[in-house]
């Protein structure tokens, strides 16, 4: 039986709905939600629109900003932190943290320390810091998926004074001076320029970014991380991906641990401390969600950058560090008050959105 008003001219031709009561306009809105969708895409250019006006700003404050010296110790400032922030990244997007990277790069630099000074090889040193590092990420993921522990924060506030401690302990408490040529390479020779350090951290970033957008492993990542009961009905490894983002996190904290032993030519037991939540903010100030899910890779070097530009203008400006401490943490809190606002106008789009297809 036909429904009243059917007809084949109604089928073919898609008449618009005429108003049978006070409803919203439909033009008011699409107008409404192009608006908010316009304020949500200017939101995740967010970080590199920070980036670019603290470039203008800091070039304005100081004439020594955008010098090629300047320019080359930024970068090379950065490239940990960066390098830092792309392990973490791939933590926050499954709704976790991870709070030890920065006792791994103390780890991670004293055994390379240690073993050159007994004699092996620069292969076998790198091999070791980078399995070193991989290996604590392994063991914060297996940890947390295991024993069900309901928070990361927890799990990996633990590995950090483990970890801190088992370096203090193996180094005896002071730095072990000493690091192979091509290590040291990394901190501090130059191509065309460019920091050697910068050119690996680019390299590393440009394999995130081919990990996450190319494989089927990236998805899940962000699956897991945006639903991951509904990731888990579906059929997905949810714990070997937690147990891979960790492990992924560790190895770049091992990889940073390259950049600054490096630079330091030594084995530091404290060379990583507080750079964890250095990370963090970086991801953060990128436009990642602690609530899972979203992040990329370009939102988290560009807020590597933006922590490096601001402590670099502070510095060239003889700021105490003390009180670049303070601007480090407004900025963090007020990209944590950007991720509410984000997430507020995506749930108005969708309801702009609905009113409209109704």
């Amino acid at each position: 039986m036909k429904p009243a008003g059917w007809s084949f001219k109604n089928l073919v031709f898609h008449r618009p709905k005429e108003r049978t009561g006070p409803g919203p306009d439909p033009s008011e809105v699409g107008t409404s939600a192009r608006a908010l969708q316009a304020g949500f895409s200017m939101l995740r250019l967010g970080p590199i629109l920070l980036l670019s006006i603290l470039f203008i700003v800091a070039s304005c404050l100081s004439p020594y900003f955008m010098t090629v010296r300047n320019l080359q110790n930024l970068g090379i400032q950065s490239a940990s932190t960066a390098v830092l922030g792309l392990g973490q990244l791939l933590v926050v997007v499954t709704r976790g943290i991870d709070l030890s990277v920065g006792s791994v790069v103390g780890l991670c630099t004293v055994a390379g320390a240690l073993e050159f000074l007994a004699g092996y090889p620069a292969p076998v040193v790198i091999t070791t810091m980078l399995v070193v590092g991989a290996g604590v990420g392994f063991l914060n993921g297996f940890v947390l998926t295991v024993t069900r522990i309901p928070h990361p924060f927890i799990v990996t506030l633990g590995s950090m004074n483990i970890i801190a401690g088992l370096a203090l302990v193996l180094s005896g408490g002071v730095a072990v001076v000493g690091m192979p040529s091509l290590i040291s390479a990394i901190g501090t020779s130059y191509v065309l320029h460019i920091p050697a350090a910068v050119l690996l951290m680019l390299g590393w970033a440009l394999f995130t970014a081919l990990l996450v957008n190319k494989l089927k492993w990236g998805r899940w990542i962000y699956a897991v991380g945006g639903n991951p009961e509904a990731a888990a009905r579906a059929g997905m490894p949810v714990h070997q991906v937690i147990v891979s983002s960790y492990v992924f996190s560790g190895f770049s904290a091992s990889v940073a641990a390259l950049i600054i032993a490096g630079r330091t030519d030594a084995g530091d037991p404290v060379a990583g401390s507080l750079l964890e939540l250095d990370a963090i903010a970086a991801v953060i100030i990128g436009g990642a969600s602690f609530f899972g899910g979203r992040g990329t890779v370009l939102g988290a070097v560009s807020g590597a950058f933006v922590i490096g530009v601001i402590r670099n203008c502070l510095n060239l400006m003889n700021v105490s560090p003390y009180l670049q401490l303070i601007a480090i943490g407004l900025i963090i809190v007020g990209a944590v008050m950007l991720d509410v606002l984000r997430i507020r106008l995506e749930y108005k789009i969708r309801s702009a959105q609905a009113e409209g297809a109704s």
